[in-house]
């Protein structure tokens, strides 16, 4: 039997009048293949258009598609029988700066790795189909052709470049997603067509192969120039003195339907206001929009949105959706509050954010604060905003005897509990501008904001800088960007389902012109109207390098002291390296991972040499590009980690617990990059072992009994933060890294004791600082050399249990001699004063 005919896989749109077709395999046949494009359904009639016999030729053309299209999808395409072409196109949302990155194709041909720093690998500027890409083109017989071959795209400082979600040629070997050079698929097997008028998004379009009624056919998706729609209007709820004008951005909308109500028990009988349609000169807006000739503030509003009801991202003209853009919500669903933008007005300005390399972070979570605090607070204000407030207002303030300079709280927007009294962490938003409703006093009065406001000047008072976790790389439950456009907002795979490298199975499509700006909308909206200082953006990694660039644009012309921090991974991939080149800082997770080990003996000291140094080269260009930590709220506490209880139950901590614990703390504040400690750490929190606690208020709330019982470690941990803070500590905070001759590095015959010499060069003055510490159970020398030893005098400022006062002239134990003694399981910290 003859073999069977290319079967159509995809089609989609590249403007609204053209649109390319994939088969499964080339097309070998001299004719071109016959295509019938199908609009309606749902009732609404069928009409159809073919590429031959119609006279109207709704289809105008039918040609092989254009190289950039197979190099966009595939990677490469074959421009002839003996050459193979890979591309790595430059375009919106591109991570790659051409003028600064060099782009490798590296592959199953030419050893991977190997490949970085070749010259005959090294992709070059080109133009396809008049765009600029980077592309190697080169001989068939280079790549092994025709036989299936694995490549992906590295740079130059060994970053492997993410393959897009819907790349339709992946190879997934041992969890590594590569692309496929597939002698089946060289270019051919893609066709571009032409249409007579343009396609209206609002309709359900398919695409089948050949002109039978009852050919299978396949969704006709609208492609990259769809994700590049925007607008510049206001949008939201927008209120003055006499209209209220509704404003929403749906562009495949069919019918967009508000709903009104002054009385939230009378939503049943809302009124209903149909948003019309903006005309825009392209035929492509998606901008919707109803005014009302009266002030409505403080009313409730949601809406419907009507459209395509089958294939991705189908609408449901059932769902209630909250307003993206709503500045208040009653709860997850909605509805949302109409809130005048003058009566919500400005948060506190009057705070000077601190330097980043002067920062000290606690991360902390509202409920988790304001539980158990000393105060006489009921128990629906320790919900919430409110309690947290009078605590962080109160004498006794955990925080602010601790010392820390800036707090990061876990996410207070919108987000999805089922009732208000659930314990929830906050990464499922439902809104980005909102305030939490769970942590309201009455969220129908939208009182939410003015309780934040007041939480924000409140820690401003004490001195303490506020960053916000903030999470827009997938949605919570109901998703209603989801209702608004699933296609528009949200990353698909080539078979159309939705992405999922969050492990919450709604991946924000951060690209999208409309999504960026909502990102930068709502940071901006917080910086404005709350006053905070900064954000750490959750799985950043999803959003990529480019739209943090463009965010980090963004809010330094609003606040140039922005403190901006990246979760840089997700379970796709690690941008730290190519976060480099911004004005981001980044968690450091390796860091957190070495220094778990090394406290029990199992890291080696050039390990912890590139700690203290600030972990440079590969992940921070400049000191507090790394926000060094090692502890958060995933996962277990520090102790349940390192404790040598059974079961990972730190709760009643060992001696060895605790003075590893001194060790780490040690070592933290002694490291170049913004230490971060997470609550209740510095007096040995712990979970009992538990791995997610993301739902357990009662073991996540602190225990303030728990710090009088380890008192002694968290007089340690306040200790250190003054000392980093303080006069000397300015040898360990730095804008921009310091020369290689600042550190001196000294080791034993172990494999895992170090001592370190700060500004063993002068360069910085004549002060200087010693760290050395031992992390085994034995006693350790390292010779330090008589020239250090007698280049004093030195004071002992610290060891592994307490810090002295050495500004009165009291000294520890232990002298510098030439031949430093460290003992098991301990650190010292002597500070020199140097003459010449």
């Amino acid at each position: 039997m003859p073999d069977s005919p290319p079967r159509l896989l995809r089609a989609w749109l590249d403007s609204l009048s053209s649109g390319i077709v994939e088969f499964d395999r080339n097309w070998a046949e001299n004719a071109a293949p016959s295509l019938t494009l199908k609009a309606g359904g749902e009732g609404r009639g069928q009409v159809e258009y073919s590429a031959i016999g119609l006279p109207d030729r709704t289809i105008l053309d039918l040609t092989p598609s254009p190289d950039l299209a197979a190099g966009r999808a595939f990677g490469y395409f074959v421009p002839a029988p003996d050459q193979v072409a890979f591309v790595f196109p430059l375009e919106h949302g591109c991570e790659i700066d051409p003028a600064r990155d060099l782009v490798y194709v590296a592959g199953d041909f030419n050893g991977w790795q190997g490949a970085v720093g070749q010259p005959e690998w090294l992709l070059t500027p080109a133009e396809l189909d008049g765009e600029r890409v980077l592309m190697w083109a080169g001989p068939a017989k280079k790549v092994n052709w025709p036989a299936p071959q694995r490549f992906k795209f590295v740079t130059g400082d060994n970053l492997w470049l993410v393959l897009p979600d819907n790349a339709p040629n992946v190879a997934i070997d041992n969890g590594n997603r590569n692309r496929l050079l597939d002698p089946a698929r060289t270019g051919r097997h893609l066709w571009r067509f032409m249409l007579g008028t343009p396609i209206d998004l609002a309709e359900p379009w398919s695409v089948a192969a050949g002109q039978a009624p009852d050919a299978p056919r396949v969704p006709l998706v609208p492609g990259r120039f769809f994700h590049e729609l925007k607008t510049d209007l206001p949008l939201g709820a927008l209120v003055d003195k006499k209209t209220t004008v509704f404003r929403l951005f749906a562009p495949r909308a069919r019918r967009v339907t508000l709903f009104l109500c002054e009385d939230l028990g009378k939503q049943e009988t809302a009124q209903t206001v149909p948003l019309t349609r903006r005309a825009d000169t392209s035929g492509a807006s998606g901008v919707w929009e109803a005014a009302i000739g009266r002030r409505l503030h403080g009313w409730f509003y949601w809406y419907t949105i009507d459209g395509v009801r089958e294939g991705p991202g189908r609408f449901d003209p059932e769902a209630p959706v909250l307003d993206p853009y709503a500045m208040a919500a009653v709860e997850r669903r909605g509805p949302g509050i109409v809130l005048d933008r003058a009566w919500i007005g400005r948060g506190d300005g009057d705070f000077r954010t601190p330097a980043w390399h002067d920062l000290v972070i606690a991360e902390a979570h509202v409920r988790d604060l304001a539980a158990n605090a000393p105060v006489p607070a009921d128990p629906l204000q320790r919900r919430g905003f409110t309690g947290l407030r009078q605590w962080v207002e109160s004498s006794e303030f955990y925080l602010h005897h601790l010392g820390v300079n800036c707090v990061e709280l876990q996410p207070v927007q919108e987000f999805d509990c089922l009732a208000p009294e659930e314990y929830h962490w906050g990464y499922m938003t439902n809104n980005f501008f909102a305030p939490a409703s769970a942590y309201a006093l009455d969220p129908a009065s939208a009182s939410g904001v003015r309780e934040l406001q007041a939480l924000v000047k409140a820690f401003h008072g004490r001195g303490i800088a506020v960053v916000l976790d903030v999470v827009f790389n997938h949605v919570g439950v109901p998703a209603h960007l989801l209702y608004i456009d699933g296609l528009y907002y949200f990353e698909h795979d080539a078979a159309g389902r939705l992405a999922n490298w969050s492990g919450c199975g709604n991946d924000l499509r951060a690209s999208a012109a409309m999504a960026t700006r909502l990102i930068i909308d709502s940071c901006r909206h917080l910086i404005e109207a709350y006053g905070v200082d900064g954000f750490r953006f959750d799985l950043a990694e999803l959003l990529g390098v480019e739209v943090l660039r463009q965010v980090e644009a963004a809010l330094k012309k609003l606040k140039p002291d922005v403190i901006l921090i990246a979760e840089p991974w997700s379970f796709r991939g690690h941008i730290a390296g190519a976060l480099r080149d911004t004005g981001w800082a980044s968690w450091n997770d390796g860091y957190r991972d070495f220094l778990r080990e090394y406290v029990r003996g199992g890291g080696a000291a050039d390990r912890l040499e590139y700690c203290l140094r600030g972990s440079p080269w590969y992940f921070a260009k400049w000191p507090a590009q790394t926000v060094n930590y090692t502890e958060s709220h995933d996962d277990r506490t520090w102790l349940d980690t390192i404790t040598e209880n059974g079961g990972n139950d730190g709760f009643a901590p060992t001696a060895n617990d605790r003075r590893r614990t001194h060790l780490m703390a040690a070592i933290l504040f002694m490291s170049f990059g913004v230490p971060m400690i997470a609550e209740g750490q510095d007096f040995l929190r712990s979970k009992h072992g538990m791995n997610n606690s993301y739902q357990r208020g009662d073991l996540n709330a602190l225990d303030y009994r728990r710090l009088y019982r380890y008192l002694g470690t968290h007089a340690y941990f306040a200790d250190w933060i003054a000392f980093r803070r303080g006069e000397h500590g300015r040898l360990l905070r730095h804008f921009s890294r310091p020369g290689e001759g600042f550190f001196q590095f000294f080791r034993s015959s172990k494999a895992e004791p170090l001592a370190a010499l700060y500004n063993a060069d002068h360069s910085h003055g004549m002060v200087r600082l010693l760290f050395a510490v031992n992390p085994t159970t034995e006693d350790a020398t390292i010779p330090l050399g008589t020239a250090v030893a007698a280049s004093g005098p030195w004071l002992q400022f610290a060891d592994h249990e307490r810090f002295y006062d050495g500004r009165q002239g009291s000294i520890g134990l232990v002298p510098v001699e030439a031949d430093l003694l460290v003992p098991m399981l301990s650190c010292g910290l002597w500070v020199g004063f140097s003459e010449g």
